[in-house]
């Protein structure tokens, strides 16, 4: 299964917001470890934006993450913030599943 991987990012330093994307790297990880292919949104975005001559960093950083989400069969939700929850919110308008936990995961294929 297709299990985008959300949660916390911003953050007042730099040190904090790569914190919180390697606690979405690490679950990720995990979920690889029990047979699924993880996404994560910032992960595809981080690199663009660090590229890119643009004003609304944030609006792109959601139009990327949220494009990735889409495309996957579940989320596992880590924590809530307002990026995370419209990820979260785009799978559940698509009718798909939106774990909390990796224990909520293991077994399902």
């Amino acid at each position: 299964m297709i299990i985008g991987v959300a949660g916390p990012y911003s953050a007042d330093t730099a040190e904090q917001r790569q914190l919180n994307l390697d606690k979405m790297n690490k679950a990720a990880a995990r979920l690889l470890e029990l047979g699924h292919t993880p996404l994560i949104g910032l992960n595809a975005a981080i690199p663009v934006l660090e590229q890119a001559i643009i004003t609304d960093k944030y609006k792109s950083t959601m139009d990327i993450s949220l494009a990735v989400i889409g495309a996957c069969d579940a989320l596992l939700l880590l924590a809530e913030s307002p990026g995370a929850n419209m990820e979260r919110d785009l799978i559940q308008a698509k009718g798909r599943p939106v774990y909390h936990s990796i224990d909520e995961i293991i077994g399902l294929k």
